[in-house]
C-alpha cells in the first residue's frame, strides 16, 4: 500500500497537517496556486511558500443542498479566515443547518480520507471542524 496523498498540492500531510500558500514578497497577498504575478499588486514575485494558520473563523457559509451526482448533500461550504488568509473549504463534523453553523464560529483544519484508487493509494482531503459545540 502506498503512502496517502493530499487531494490538493497545498495540503501538507504528516504529524501536523497544514495548508501552505504562496505569499507575494511585495504586498504579502497569499494564493493557493502557482503564480507568475500577483493578482493584488501586479508584482512578479518572488513568492515564498508560507504555512497557513490551522485555526480560523467562519466569515461566510452556505448550506449546499444540490451537488453533482455521487456527492452527499446537504453539506456546508464556508469561507474561513485563518489569521488573515481566506480559505475555502467545507465544514465537517457538524450538522449542516443554521442551528449548528454560525458566522464567527471558531474552527480548526482537519483531514479525512476521500477515497482509495485501484492500487490502494488513499487520497486525503481537508475541511474545518468546530472548536466547540454550537
Amino acid at each position: 500500500m502506498s503512502a496517502p496523498v493530499p487531494l490538493v498540492a497545498y495540503l501538507v500531510l504528516g504529524d501536523v497537517p497544514h495548508l501552505t500558500a504562496s505569499e507575494c514578497a511585495t504586498c504579502s497577498s497569499r494564493f493557493f496556486d502557482r503564480r507568475n504575478a500577483c493578482a493584488s499588486c501586479g508584482g512578479e514575485g518572488p513568492f515564498a511558500t508560507v504555512e497557513v494558520a490551522a485555526d480560523g473563523e467562519v466569515q461566510a457559509f452556505t448550506i449546499v443542498s444540490r451537488a453533482a451526482p455521487g456527492i452527499p448533500v446537504p453539506f456546508v461550504a464556508a469561507l474561513v479566515d485563518c489569521a488573515g488568509t481566506s480559505v475555502r473549504g467545507n465544514l465537517v463534523n457538524v450538522a449542516p443547518d443554521a442551528e449548528h453553523v454560525r458566522l464567527g464560529m471558531r474552527v480548526r483544519l482537519t483531514t479525512f480520507p476521500i477515497g482509495t484508487d485501484s492500487s490502494g493509494t488513499e487520497a486525503i482531503g481537508f475541511g474545518f471542524e468546530p472548536l466547540e459545540a454550537v
